[in-house]
């Protein structure tokens, strides 16, 4: 009798978690959202996901809560506060293509394929210095690094970023030695560079947009195969001055956001629903246009390709340069095709 008690009592707490669940499900969202961005307040990941998430808002009814978690390997701490969090659709993961290298970097066990990706925008990375600086042009700073072997101080981002991936290309492309200084984010490298903390930083255009055409930062160069505008200011191709870049470069940027693999497939229609909506709206695309963003506007199957491609690139690719801690076969990703 007491089996048969306990029985029919488990029974009813499962049909009433089921149907809570499903409930859920089919009223999401009922709460606010968080948005757990890896990288630190002010570079571009965190603005383009206040940007994209804002407007995402306004479809969904409820408030997205950016909180910025940067810190650790390739934005590890963040992405282990989005692992660890429940699969129900209520934390969203904040993160950029640098947080593809986190494995063989050390920063976390897993793969990428733990998530599933919204891609909202990406933009070229390029070299540049302070307007203090004695460099005007990227041969000039080339030949006094060749002059000066570990001399000139990079911030380019945090180790395994795409910013320090470029870093390690440009400095095996020119033959030279120089001293990487790593920060949690693009921001914090910028800001160094404003203030003489470091002699060069390596970030991206949209990221370096306003410091550029304001005048407080000279670009030197892209690491793009053709020369980029950025209002009256046309910067030089680094791989057309160095053709030897190309062996490595250029690699593509990815900002957007993830959700867990195995959150349920409804709410992640309901998410990609508002995630369309808000590529299409006046505002992501004002910013993007003004700030030098190319609009990506991948989610599902494509963006989780995309996110594939880059881990293995970036895996192998610090792997060859001889920066990653850890071999990406050990890992089980794929050398890029």
């Amino acid at each position: 009798m007491k089996i048969r008690t306990l029985l029919t009592s488990v029974l009813a707490t499962a049909l009433t978690l089921s149907t809570t669940s499903a409930s859920a499900v089919e009223h999401y969202p009922t709460r606010n959202i968080t948005d757990v961005v890896t990288w630190s307040a002010g570079g571009g990941t965190d603005v383009i996901n206040r940007v994209a998430t804002a407007s995402m808002a306004k479809y969904l009814g409820t408030n997205i809560n950016v909180i910025n978690k940067p810190g650790g390997v390739s934005g590890s701490v963040g992405l282990l506060e989005g692992y660890n969090s429940a699969p129900d659709g209520y934390t969203f993961v904040g993160l950029s293509e640098s947080n593809v290298a986190a494995a063989v970097m050390g920063g976390w066990d897993n793969r990428m394929d733990v998530f599933d990706y919204f891609i909202v925008a990406s933009s070229p990375d390029v070299i540049s210095v302070s307007k203090s600086s004695p460099f005007n042009t990227i041969e000039e700073l080339v030949a006094h690094v060749q002059e000066n072997p570990g001399k000139v101080r990079v911030g380019a981002g945090s180790a395994g970023s795409l910013h320090h991936i470029n870093y390690l290309a440009f400095e095996k492309g020119i033959n030279g030695e120089m001293n990487f200084i790593p920060f949690p984010g693009s921001s914090r490298s910028q800001n160094a560079a404003l203030s003489g903390e470091v002699d060069v930083v390596i970030t991206s255009v949209a990221e370096q947009n306003q410091l550029i055409q304001s005048g407080d930062f000279k670009a030197l160069a892209t690491l793009t195969e053709n020369p980029f505008t950025v209002g009256d200011i046309e910067i030089p191709s680094g791989l057309q001055t160095y053709p030897v870049l190309q062996e490595y470069l250029p690699i593509s940027q990815a900002i957007g956001f993830a959700m867990k693999k195995e959150t349920p497939v409804e709410i992640k229609k309901t998410v990609a629903k508002a995630f369309a909506s808000a590529m299409q709206s006046e505002e992501v695309q004002t910013y993007a246009n003004e700030n030098h963003y190319e609009l990506v506007g991948e989610f599902g199957k494509k963006a989780n390709e995309r996110m594939a491609r880059l881990e293995s690139l970036f895996s192998w690719t610090l792997w060859d340069l001889e920066a990653a801690k850890i071999s990406p076969e050990t890992l089980g990703i794929p050398k890029p095709e």
